[in-house]
């Protein structure tokens, strides 16, 4: 096998890696941050608008940390550094 075919292997399997492991923490947060603010939203109705616009606000934060993954799996497999190391560019 040549360092062509390696390094591409190695970026797929790579940025496969990436997207499963970095899209698991943010379902997680979310899940959890989305069951809070039904639970306060339940035991106060009249907050209902500020516990909405916060959790919107907390859930793009916490989406961004998939973004990113999603982001250097597609760095890994369209724009990959690694390339023109073995090239000799």
């Amino acid at each position: 096998m040549d360092s062509m075919s390696l390094i591409g292997m190695t970026s797929i399997v790579v940025a496969g890696l990436t997207m499963a492991i970095g899209s698991i923490a943010p379902a997680i947060g979310e899940s959890s941050a989305v069951a809070q603010a039904l639970r306060s939203i339940a035991q106060q109705p009249d907050e209902a608008n500020t516990i909405s616009r916060t959790l919107f606000v907390g859930l793009a934060m916490i989406e961004s940390t998939a973004i990113y993954c999603f982001v250097i799996a597609m760095i890994l497999l369209f724009a990959n550094p690694f390339w023109n190391a073995v090239v000799g560019v």
